[in-house]
């Protein structure tokens, strides 16, 4: 019984074909324009972000004005400067960014999405330490839409007995 079954495992194993090599994963690599930049899109709510980085001296500038003016609320600059925080590296880039549609706060929200984007373009390395961070993923969370017979999304009119 031994025999047949040791002969049924070697005709099995010449029926087997070759082991193929398992293919090589290349690492990912850097998407740069010819002046060295790296760019990409963020989203928030309503606005949306062009953002492009490069090494440099920590120059920021957003829709033609400097990062501080733009957003003047200590708050706004820690949300944009957030990506650099979590990669230690603040500081160290230039940043060029226009931005459109929406409020400040979501505005800024656009930026630091756009900022997190371009520099795992610039250096795939980062991508896990910005993706822990959450700054990868766009916040879906937008504006309730008014419904009709309602005075806002969900409020109601205020009843009135007489």
């Amino acid at each position: 019984m031994a025999e047949v079954q040791t002969a049924g495992l070697e005709t099995l194993a010449k029926l087997r074909p070759a082991i193929r090599p398992e293919p090589e994963i290349e690492e990912p690599k850097a998407k740069l324009d010819p002046l060295g930049r790296a760019y990409a899109t963020g989203g928030r709510k309503n606005a949306v972000a062009r953002v492009w980085v490069k090494l440099g001296t920590g120059k920021f500038i957003v829709n033609g004005r400097e990062m501080t003016k733009y957003f003047a609320r200590p708050v706004l600059q820690m949300i944009v400067n957030q990506p650099f925080v979590a990669i230690n590296r603040l500081g160290e880039f230039d940043v060029y960014c226009t931005v459109k549609g929406g409020g400040l706060s979501g505005q800024a929200g656009a930026v630091r999405h756009g900022i997190s984007r371009a520099l795992v373009n610039f250096d795939p390395a980062l991508r896990p330490v910005l993706k822990a961070g959450g700054f990868l993923t766009r916040d879906a969370r937008v504006v309730e839409r008014k419904k009709y017979g309602r005075r806002k999304a969900r409020r109601s009119f205020q009843f009135s007995k007489r």
